[in-house]
């Protein structure tokens, strides 16, 4: 898989299949789409381009109102790699992209920088300026510029609810992990790079892998039962805190601190894939850290009763996403940086 920041080059701009959209979460209804999405790409011979937006756009007109994130942007690169596709457009959305003409949208974009030969858009899509674009004027800019089109229909679960980002976010915000794991198809994940902290946990008791949080406002806070790939060949069992750590920390920094149980060694700078499989609690404000001690033990004695239960470390689906080791491609054209 390539990605490129912005459109491709002119070397790079080889007819493709193409789907556009901002993929938060790329839950089961995201992949029904890249699922008919790579089937066409097949049958036509098409490598599968995904076009996506960075920051969200609903941040960039409401930066102070938008939604909680799901994804940080390389787990969503990372689920689409997962579900087949080629080559990933990460296109930075600014005030001149917001206020491209739907006419110019089509010219530039989607004829002009990607080459499409096939596009399928959700029953939602909108482009251009003041969302003005939808399916009938794309449907009409193909036949004028030689490109099919198709639409898919919301997908939705048993019970007839729409699989949507906003479902899986309020899920998350709820802390409830099983409804977000019945929509995305798998355990919820956050990964990134093991970086050096204040080694606090460390003079706890509790010694844990720092993972920084790109985004201030991410959908889950809390601390968790957690299983971490990429230390070890085997996934790891651990108890994990997401949030602004209240007690040691006024910075409003988020932060992500995983524990391992009964495992000690260097991790610093590994890439690291953190799956949630239950919330304890919400973040509190201990009044002292003889107090935050105890707690973090009422935490890891949790976990262990959970994993006891369990039989061990649960493992991921078979053929689930990121159901590997690591879940991480290492080939130099697939690497994500």
């Amino acid at each position: 898989m390539r990605v490129f920041r912005g459109l491709p080059n002119a070397e790079s701009r080889a007819p493709c299949a193409l789907t556009i959209g901002n993929f938060d979460g790329v839950h089961r209804g995201h992949q029904a789409l890249l699922a008919r999405a790579r089937q066409a790409a097949h049958a036509r011979g098409l490598p599968l381009c995904v076009m996506t937006f960075e920051p969200h756009p609903r941040e960039f007109f409401d930066p102070a109102g938008a939604p909680p994130r799901i994804a940080m942007l390389r787990d969503k690169l990372e689920a689409l790699r997962m579900n087949g596709v080629d080559r990933i457009v990460v296109e930075h959305f600014n005030r001149t992209f917001a206020s491209q003409s739907p006419d110019t949208f089509v010219e530039r974009i989607i004829v002009g920088g990607l080459h499409a030969r096939w596009v399928l858009i959700g029953d939602d899509f909108r482009y251009g300026a003041k969302r003005a674009g939808d399916f009938a004027s794309l449907a009409a800019a193909g036949e004028r510029h030689g490109f099919e089109v198709e639409q898919m229909a919301t997908v939705a679960d048993p019970t007839g609810a729409r699989i949507s980002s906003s479902a899986v976010r309020a899920a998350l915000i709820a802390g409830d992990l099983d409804a977000a794991r019945v929509a995305l198809g798998r355990d919820y994940l956050i990964s990134g790079h093991v970086v050096h902290g204040l080694e606090l946990g460390r003079d706890l008791g509790f010694p844990t892998l720092n993972l920084p949080i790109s985004h201030k406002r991410p959908a889950l806070a809390g601390i968790f039962i957690v299983r971490v790939h990429g230390v070890e060949a085997d996934p790891l069992p651990g108890v994990a805190s997401l949030g602004l750590r209240p007690t040691v920390d006024d910075s409003g920094r988020v932060l992500l601190e995983v524990h391992l149980l009964d495992w000690h060694g260097d991790a610093y700078g590994k890439l690291v894939r953190v799956e949630f499989l239950k919330k304890l609690r919400d973040e509190e404000k201990f009044a002292d850290l003889e107090t935050l001690t105890a707690a973090i033990g009422r935490d890891v004695a949790h976990a262990r009763a959970y994993f006891d239960a369990a039989g061990g470390v649960r493992l991921a689906a078979p053929g689930a996403p990121g159901s590997s080791a690591t879940g991480f491609s290492t080939s130099a054209t697939d690497r994500i940086r």
